[in-house]
Order: structure tokens, then C-alpha cells, then sequence
């Protein structure tokens, strides 16, 4: 599952992250705990005072400035409507915190316990007596159920599909909270429960929950917000009195007294703010912006810092996305045909810098990418699914169409207009045509960002020798959104992220129930029997070694779907920033945590006055 705690980092746009089914009956119930693990056992006991990968005596103070792009429109990230400000997810807190350092293990956060019988049939969260809102009042079994329900009604879609097996919330007590589930495998839920915002009843009750709104809202984060300006820019205040500082999951983040977001028209104005001085600190994920888009001074002179941080995490999956809804594109051979026309070697070499590792798997850089032939424990799983699933998933090893040079290339376009041909396409005209209609194989490639159009304009190129036109569409943010959203567009560039836990949001990803949903991940409206039961099986997975094994089958069927024509990946962070950061000596296996990096007075200071005294 994607399994990052619900609260946004304060690094990232705000957005929807979050997971959703479970054995039936009554179990046993062991002791209520500190934390809970997907599988195995917790690396941290009841008694831990930090999680590892932080500077328990990190200073406090200072302020950090980022850049967001476009603009924002509310502060209510939790339905599909608007554009939710830059690090919103700071001012909601979530009943339980993932630790960085574990494939999937949480701990106390607003739940001081939680209590899970061992068939994990239900699970019962202690609310912590200290844990308060903003205005002051404290949080209560009613806020818990009020949440639920709401997100689920009144939420974006991903809500629906991750409470979606829960049978039943009770109330205990003022303090306790019980969720009991519908029969079926799901280990995962009670964790999914763990990462639910806790909203107050009181504030949003008389509020329409569907709406923008620019009114601050009640939270219950470290942050709040300060000042703001709707599309210029937000500032988020740490609050002194935040109720969770001293919790064992929280010491040593949330570190920085301001956060502040200035809005940016692109990519491009923001790079060159950056190296301004406008702002502080950059994740950069444009290979040649990292070689040579920070070439400045401030480089030169050690005022910028340029670091990257390797991770253990699945790369997940980003590409040129079809649109199976689109007549078009709903023969499998017409998607693997137009995949021999990205020439990956090419823009590698010439547009990246040669830094970036072709992408085969949807869960590359992890144990769970599907390697060689399937196992005999995978082949288990997939036979009685043999009819509804390509053939190749059982005899081949998928890669992605490559050319080393220019005679693999023309070979790879031989191909490709041999499956067209197969799949009713004729040359006429030196177009490419339908044989039945005559009409044009044409199409459009929605895109946001300026960056992409010198990636998307090689491929287009290279298409237009098959005689096929892909139009290169970009649009401002706002309605590039939109029209994700509602499915319209016929190609687009997405990224599926994945965890080191897959679970419930595969649902939303590749269900069938998910296709004709609005606003949900499966963007490409794959409709696949096999792939849902596939699907059920990751989710019901009872310990690490079958969840291996059944990912690796899920994966398996995903590539040879064609949903996507694969782009790249690192397996590290690319991060820029002027030199007045701390950061922990240790990168958790999930990456760099911002969250836990904090303003060094000596280094602010320092910086200060040589940007003073020189002309950046």
C-alpha cells in the first residue's frame, strides 16, 4: 500500500495519499499495543524514545521556503474539488504515525493503543487524553467515527475503496473507538485505519465537506496556518503548543518554525528563483536541470549544496499512460506497437545525461519486481487465471522494446507496423489509417509541466514515421487536473508509486470497480478479471514471503497488459539547497525524511551575510 502517513510532508503539494477489507469472526485479542506491523514483528518496543533516523536534539526555529507551481484554491484536501495548498496535510494528524525505517509498521499518535484480535477481524484505537485540536478541544470517539463516516460519504474516491470492507464503527467510550470488518483477507486495514486524518465534528459538521473553502480550518498538526495569499502564496506556523511534540513518533521532527510556499507560474521560473535566493530547498526530478541547471555562483561558492539519497523503495511505475476508455487504444497490440517507437537509449543519452535505469517493472528496485519465468508458488496463483491473461505471462520475460542504435531502432519500427497491421491498420497516403473507416491514427498526449515537451517531441517524431500524429497538449494545472480526474485525455504521463507493503490502493489502481470512477488512480481504466483477483490475493497476503510472490504475479500480469509504455527511474533523491539545513546522519530504507531536518542557526546566520555582501 501507499503507505506514507497520511500527513503530507511539508515538502510535497498536498494530495491524497492513503489506503482500504479483513477476516470475519471474533479472535483472540492480544494486549493492546504501542504500534502495529503488517508482518512480523515491530522494530521499535513500547518504550522507544525515537524513531532512529532523527536528531532527537535537533534545534528549533528558522524558517524554510519552498516553491509550489500554479496556484490553489482551498484548503479542504480531502475531496476532489479545487487545488489544495502546498503542505496542508500539516494541520491534520492521523490516529496512528508510520515509522521510515520498516517495510509497513505504525505507532501511537492520536491512539495512545491499538488493540487487534489475532484474526485482525477488528481493531479498537485508545485516543490519547492529551490529543487536542487547535481550538483546544480535545479529541474524542465522536471526531474518530464523525471522520470516518465523512471521508467515506463526502471524500475523494480513495476513501470509499479503502473503508470500503469495514462492517461496522462503534463507539466504546469517549476515548475508544471500534472497527469491525467484513469477512475476507486483509491484514492491512487496521493499519489503514491508523493513517485516517481526524477531523473535528465540531468545526466541519455545519460545513458543506464538498466545497473549496479558504477558511481556515480546525486542525490538529504541528503546524497552522499564518499567513496566506490564494495562488501567490501560504505560510504555515509551528505551534508551540502542539499537543504530540514530545510522543516518541514525533521527537525530533517538525524541527523549522515557518514553512512558507511561494506559487510559481513553471518549472522553469522556479528553477531560476531558486538560484535567486528566493527560496531554500529543491527536489529535483529533471536529469539535465541536475547537471547543469544549478551551474550559478552560489554553486560555485558552496552556497548551494547539490546531495542525493539513496532509498530501498519500489520505483513504482511512470510512462506515457494510454487510455484504454478510448476505442483507440483498446487493442493490446496497438499499445505494444507504439511502445517500439520510444527510443529510451536516445533520450538517455541525449536528453538525461545518462543517468536514469530503464523501468521493466511496476515495482522496480525491491524484491517485489517480477524476475524471470514465473515460480512455481506464482504459477499457483496464476493458472486458474491462464484464460483471462496473455500468454506471454507464462512464457516470456517482459522488457521493454530498446535500440542501441539505429538498425535496432528501424527494426523496432518494422515490428511495430507489423502489429498495427495485425490490428486492422493500413498505410495510405503515408498515414496510418484504419482499414474498415479510413481513419487517421491520431491522438493527443496531455501534459502540465513545459519539461515534458522535449521528451514527448522525439517520441511524436518518432511516431510520425509510422505514420501516426500524437499532438502534444499542454494546459495550466487546474485544468490538466480536471480532465485527469474525469478521464479525459488519451494519453498522459503518470506515476504509479509503490511501497515495500502493496495492499488496498492496488484497488484503486488497477480494479474494475475503480475504472469508472472519477478522480480514481486507475487512469487507465484496465477492466481485468484476472488482475482483480490478482489483486485480492496482494491484499490477503498473511506474511512477507506469499506478499513477494503474489506481487511479483500482479506485476507480471500488469506488463503484459500494456497499460503504459515505461519510462525510468534512480534509486535516490536528488535534492538542492542553500547551506542552512541540518539533516540526520541516517537515511531510513523509505528515503529522506524533510520532516526531520531542521534550520542550523550557526550555518543560517552564516549564509545570510555572504548573500548579503554578494550579488547572486
Amino acid at each position: 500500500m501507499n503507505h506514507a502517513k497520511f500527513r503530507f510532508p511539508w515538502w510535497l503539494p498536498a494530495g491524497v495519499l492513503g489506503l482500504g477489507s479483513l477476516l470475519a469472526a471474533t479472535g483472540a485479542f492480544a494486549a493492546p499495543a504501542h504500534g502495529i506491523a503488517l508482518h512480523g514483528q515491530l522494530k521499535y518496543g513500547p518504550d522507544f524514545p525515537h524513531f532512529d533516523y532523527v536528531n532527537p536534539n535537533a534545534p528549533k526555529g528558522g524558517e524554510a521556503r519552498f516553491a509550489a507551481i500554479g496556484s490553489f484554491d482551498t484548503f479542504n484536501p480531502f475531496n476532489i474539488k479545487g487545488e489544495s495548498a502546498a503542505g496542508i496535510g500539516q494541520l491534520f494528524e492521523t490516529l496512528l504515525a508510520s515509522s521510515a525505517d520498516e517495510p509497513f509498521s505504525e505507532y501511537g499518535l492520536i491512539a495512545e493503543s491499538v488493540d487487534v484480535p489475532d484474526d485482525r477481524s477488528s481493531v479498537t484505537f485508545t485516543i490519547r487524553p492529551i490529543a487536542k485540536f487547535h481550538d483546544g478541544s480535545s479529541m474524542t470517539a465522536d471526531d474518530v467515527i464523525f471522520s470516518f463516516e465523512t471521508l467515506k460519504s463526502k471524500g475523494a474516491p480513495s476513501y470509499r475503496f479503502y473503508y470500503a470492507n469495514v462492517a461496522k464503527i462503534e463507539k466504546l467510550n469517549e476515548r475508544q473507538v471500534k472497527f469491525t470488518f467484513l469477512p475476507g483477507e486483509n491484514r492491512e486495514l487496521p493499519l489503514i485505519l491508523g493513517q485516517m486524518p481526524i477531523l473535528s465534528k465540531k468545526y466541519w459538521q455545519d460545513r458543506d465537506f464538498t466545497a473549496t473553502t479558504l477558511e481556515i480550518p480546525v486542525g490538529s498538526g504541528p503546524y497552522r496556518i499564518g499567513q496566506f495569499e490564494p495562488g501567490r502564496f501560504i505560510v504555515y506556523q509551528r505551534d508551540a503548543n502542539y499537543w504530540g511534540k514530545d510522543l516518541p513518533a514525533t521527537r525530533g521532527l517538525h524541527n523549522i518554525d515557518r514553512l512558507r510556499y511561494d506559487y510559481y507560474r513553471d518549472v522553469t521560473v522556479a528553477l531560476e528563483a531558486f538560484k535567486a535566493g528566493a527560496y531554500d530547498l529543491r527536489m529535483e526530478n529533471v536529469a539535465k536541470q541536475w547537471a547543469t541547471g544549478y551551474d550559478s555562483p552560489a554553486l560555485t561558492e558552496g552556497l548551494i549544496k547539490k546531495e542525493t539519497f539513496q532509498h530501498q523503495l519500489p520505483s513504482g511505475m511512470q510512462g506515457f499512460a494510454f487510455n484504454l476508455r478510448r476505442p483507440l487504444f483498446q487493442d493490446a497490440r496497438v499499445r505494444q506497437a507504439l511502445a517500439y517507437a520510444f527510443d529510451f537509449v536516445w533520450s538517455n543519452r541525449n536528453l538525461f545525461f545518462g543517468q536514469y535505469i530503464r523501468t521493466r517493472s511496476y515495482f522496480d528496485n525491491s524484491e517485489l519486481a517480477a524476475r524471470g519465468l514465473p515460480s512455481p508458488e506464482e504459477l499457483t496463483l496464476l493458472e486458474p487465471l491462464r484464460k483471462e491473461l496473455p500468454p506471454e505471462v507464462f512464457t516470456t520475460v517482459y522488457e521493454p522494446p530498446t535500440a542501441n542504435d539505429d538498425s535496432q531502432l528501424r527494426a523496432n519500427f518494422q515490428r511495430a507496423l507489423q502489429l498495427l497491421q495485425e490490428a486492422g491498420w493500413v498505410f495510405r497516403d503515408r498515414k496510418l489509417v484504419n482499414a474498415k473507416t479510413g481513419e487517421p491514427f491520431r491522438f493527443e498526449l496531455l501534459i502540465a509541466e513545459p519539461t515534458w515537451e522535449r521528451i514527448a517531441l522525439p517520441f511524436a517524431r518518432n511516431l510520425e514515421r509510422l505514420g501516426i500524429e500524437m499532438a502534444v497538449r499542454s494546459v495550466d494545472s487546474a485544468q490538466y487536473e480536471n480532465r485527469e480526474r474525469n478521464f479525459d485525455f488519451d494519453m498522459i504521463v503518470n506515476v504509479w508509486g509503490q511501497s515495500l507493503s502493496p495492499g488496498n490502493e492496488q484497488r484503486e489502481f488497477w480494479s474494475s470497480a475503480a475504472a469508472d470512477q472519477p478522480g480514481s488512480r486507475n487512469v487507465s481504466g484496465l477492466k481485468n478479471p484476472a488482475v482483480d483477483q490478482l489483486v485480492d490475493q496482494v491484499i490477503a497476503a498473511p506474511d512477507r514471503a506469499s506478499l513477494v510472490t503474489r506481487v511479483r504475479a500482479l506485476d507480471r500480469a500488469l506488463q503484459w497488459n500494456y497499460l503504459v509504455i515505461p519510462h525510468w527511474h534512480l534509486s535516490y533523491a536528488r535534492i538542492a539547497f542553500w547551506d542552512k539545513f541540518g539533516y540526520p546522519a541516517t537515511t531510513p530504507m523509505q528515503g529522506v525524511q524533510l520532516d526531520a531536518w531542521w534550520i542550523d542557526p550557526a550555518k543560517d546566520v552564516t549564509l545570510a551575510g555572504r548573500k548579503a555582501g554578494e550579488k547572486l
